[in-house]
């Protein structure tokens, strides 16, 4: 799913909403892998410069999980470490989004490098 503008950013918070649903994901659940994949669709675009949400479902009938890549060819990330600080933004933002998602997931993982754009892996299990 491409992530370019404000309309992606909405139909991936939709499309991830239907595959929690899909999954039988408690609302608590499911809010919280939406929020995430809201912060890390919009810093695809934001700072990324744009990209793209692809996912999978993973684990077996007796407990799925989703995982879902957001992936961009923008900057990369110079300090993950302040990057993944709360309240660190290199913009206008309130500095939660990559800590936030972190958080909000079972699993995360960040690959990035300057120059070469960033992919934020995040896995939630039910």
């Amino acid at each position: 799913m491409p992530l370019r503008s404000e309309q992606d950013i909405v139909m991936s918070r939709q499309t991830v909403r239907k595959l929690t649903q899909e999954l039988k994901f408690s609302l608590v659940d499911q809010t919280k892998m939406v929020t995430a994949a809201s912060e890390l669709s919009r810093n695809t675009v934001v700072y990324g410069g744009g990209g793209e949400m692809r996912w999978e479902v993973v684990g077996s009938d007796l407990r799925p999980g989703l995982r879902l890549h957001f992936e961009d060819q923008g900057p990369g990330i110079a300090d993950l470490e302040l990057a993944l600080t709360d309240g660190w933004t290199s913009g206008n933002g309130l500095g939660m989004g990559l800590s936030g998602s972190k958080r909000l997931v079972n699993e995360f993982e960040i690959r990035t490098a300057v120059g070469a754009g960033t992919c934020v892996t995040i896995t939630r299990w039910k």
